[in-house]
């Protein structure tokens, strides 16, 4: 399994964005420039962020973007599911009506143990974890 590079620039954008103090806002041009994100995929992607919750943005000269949460509000699994939506290993752990060997199949609960390790992983991490890390 492998996140996209959207998800991918979502969690740097929101990284960077977390690092600021709680009255300051970036600019999307500063985030994409510092981030190494194409702008206008950053665009997109601080739309999607937005509409999930995540970030608030306001335009004009004191406009920019900012965390819409308190960076420990905000976890990996929030940015990753805003962007890529919910996190499947393997379709047979959200519908086991997909597995030709349905409940007789030894696998799926592996599948399912090994994706709820994972979300649980990214719901317990905080971006407040990294900014403390620095």
């Amino acid at each position: 399994m492998q996140i996209t590079r959207q998800a991918d620039y979502a969690i740097r954008a929101v990284l960077y964005i977390s690092k600021l103090n709680a009255n300051q806002r970036a600019a999307t041009s500063q985030i994409a420039k510092e981030q190494r994100i194409p702008p206008s995929f950053l665009a997109k992607i601080i739309s999607q962020l937005s509409i999930a919750g995540l970030l608030q943005t306001s335009r004009g000269a004191r406009g920019g973007v900012t965390l819409a949460k308190s960076p420990e509000e905000v976890s990996l699994l929030d940015v990753v599911e805003a962007i890529d939506g919910p996190i499947t290993l393997n379709e047979c752990v959200h519908d086991d009506g997909t597995c030709n060997f349905g409940e007789d199949c030894p696998l799926r609960p592996i599948w399912c143990e090994a994706q709820q390790d994972l979300v649980n992983r990214l719901k317990r991490t905080n971006f407040a974890q990294f900014i403390s890390q620095n």
